[in-house]
């Protein structure tokens, strides 16, 4: 079939919109399925400007006539639905107008001196998500995430995320002694261990950890850790949101590039 020529499909017992709806409400059915649902003009913009071909596109039939020729010839097989439908597969409040079907990328091969950042049980997929948006824009192109973290390829991850997905080499299910293959020196923040962040010269390339929400970074990762910091709280909170501190942390290490 021709991209662009869309197919009307108006039963919801269609086996395709089964597998989205699954893919929309199910935090793992993309392991099992090999893809991934992008909902939303936004995710599918961003997988556009990666230069990726979406395998489905899914409008819904009022937005279809209105839908920009890039988006509406951007897959392999278009299909067009009743809004009802949409909003049936959707695991939004308020379902978007279109959606794309892309193929789960294939297992990325761990890089010893990329940048990395570290996800140790982070178990909160908006946390993860903004932390993979945090890794994109300061320049860690390899996300490590250990068992025991939030699915990245997620529903939720993914809308975190806002495209981050795409500009990253994504590996998860890790155990911690997979990353003795690093070579990049690992970094570690503690509300109460170590050296205050700002008066540090950090490393780059370098990979860092950011542990469970409540119990922080492992011992095993701490204990490994070539440097330890805290960030300076002067306003005196007890500890921040484990998304702010990688935020802060992966921000201070670009900066330690563009000072050399």
């Amino acid at each position: 079939m021709s991209a662009g020529a869309p197919v009307l499909v108006t039963s919801r017992d269609n086996a395709l919109l089964k597998d989205l709806r699954r893919l929309s409400q199910d935090n793992t059915a993309y392991r099992k399925q090999g893809r991934v649902w992008l909902e939303g003009d936004h995710l599918c913009r961003a997988a556009l400007a990666r230069g990726l071909k979406p395998a489905v596109a899914v409008f819904c039939e009022s937005f279809w006539p209105l839908a920009p020729a890039e988006w509406a010839q951007a897959a392999i097989k278009t299909i067009v639905i009743p809004d009802l439908l949409m909003a049936n597969i959707s695991g939004l409040e308020s379902p978007a107008r279109m959606g794309f079907v892309l193929e789960l990328p294939a297992p990325a091969t761990l890089a010893p001196g990329a940048a990395s950042l570290i996800l140790d049980r982070v178990q909160d997929a908006g946390n993860v998500g903004s932390m993979l948006r945090s890794a994109a824009a300061f320049g860690f192109s390899q996300v490590l995430a250990l068992k025991g973290t939030a699915a990245l390829w997620s529903p939720k991850v993914l809308r975190a995320g806002m495209g981050a997905h795409f500009a990253l080499q994504l590996m998860e299910g890790l155990a911690p002694e997979d990353l003795e293959a690093l070579s990049v020196p690992l970094l570690v923040t503690s509300s109460h261990h170590g050296s205050l962040l700002h008066q540090q010269a950090l490393p780059m390339p370098c990979a860092w950890a950011m542990g469970h929400e409540g119990q922080g970074v492992s011992d095993a990762l701490m204990d490994r850790a070539g440097l330890k910091v805290r960030i300076d709280q002067p306003g005196g909170e007890e500890s921040l949101n484990v998304a702010a501190a990688a935020a802060i942390c992966l921000y201070a290490s670009s900066l330690a590039v563009t000072r050399r």
